[in-house]
């Protein structure tokens, strides 16, 4: 069954899964991906963006790696220069890249895992989402229900066990996207509902168990169509166009910084985000937001 398919029996569209820091934009500690004008750029620390590939419809990185989704399908990834990037897979229509290596989703909604340019194997099916944090991984399978696997040790799975599993096992329900980081996670529901857990001493997870860690999931702010996670602090894109952040360098309440974006996504201490009138905006620990100029 598509993509598309699977997300309609969910009773959502595809914009409502098409979460901000998962296609056109992606962070991971200080590296960073844009799509802009339907080229991918990539940069990292201060560096300015410079164009890498073409026909990309999804980016994402890791600590040491950039990767791509092309419009045909294939997956991509290359350290250095994309002149020398190696094909992960075929057939990928959504995928999720971190530290601990990569999940894609393919056109039948078969979860696939990979690490560097290992070949992939298939871990589960009828998926929509999936996360890769720090040793923590998440999917979400058709229906809602979200599964995690992996380090457990600041609460990342958010049914109140600090011992990693070897297998994944069901946390939450009526989820639509995730997206994990360095500790934490965050999860948005079918009704606009954004759930955070894991390691809370910079505020990421907002009031949520500030100071240390929640091992369970809780609240954090409702009308949202888009969520983010970055180190230590964390993004929401509420459903009129307006953005949210909260945690280091920010307020630990949700706090407004901007209206009219589209897209967006934390790494260490930065937030990218791409406006509705196509500008890249950049919030430097949270001090912003200013305007990106894109290399050649």
């Amino acid at each position: 069954m598509p993509l598309i398919a699977l997300l309609a029996t969910l009773g959502v569209g595809r914009a409502a899964v098409a979460d901000s820091s998962g296609e056109r934009l992606a962070s991971y500690y200080d590296r960073h991906m844009a799509i802009v004008g339907g080229t991918a750029y990539g940069w990292s620390g201060s560096d300015r963006p410079t164009a890498m590939i073409a026909d990309a419809v999804q980016v994402g990185v890791g600590k040491d790696a950039y990767y791509a989704l092309r419009k045909d399908g294939t997956l991509l990834t290359w350290s250095g220069s994309p002149a020398n990037a190696a094909l992960l897979m075929r057939d990928v229509v959504s995928f999720a890249a971190g530290n601990a290596g990569w999940l894609a989703i393919n056109r039948g909604g078969s979860l696939w895992q990979g690490a560097g340019r290992e070949p992939p194997r298939k871990v589960a099916e009828k998926v929509i989402a999936a996360a890769v944090g720090d040793g923590t991984d998440y999917y979400i399978k058709v229906g809602g229900d979200l599964y995690v696997r992996g380090a457990a040790n600041r609460g990342q799975y958010g049914d109140g066990r600090l011992t990693a599993t070897s297998d994944f096992v069901r946390t939450a329900s009526q989820a639509v996207v995730v997206r994990a980081h360095s500790g934490h996670a965050l999860y948005l529901d079918k009704n606009g509902q954004v759930f955070g857990t894991g390691g809370n001493i910079h505020g990421p997870l907002s009031a949520h168990g500030l100071g240390d860690k929640a091992n369970s999931w809780g609240t954090i702010i409702s009308g949202v169509k888009g969520i983010a996670t970055g180190e230590a602090h964390s993004a929401a894109i509420l459903d009129d166009g307006s953005l949210w952040v909260w945690g280091r360098g920010f307020a630990v309440q949700p706090t407004r910084v901007a209206e009219g974006i589209v897209t967006v996504a934390a790494g260490s201490g930065t937030t990218i985000a791409l406006s509705a009138d196509g500008k890249l905006l950049l919030w430097d620990g949270g001090r912003g937001p200013r305007q990106v100029a894109l290399g050649h």
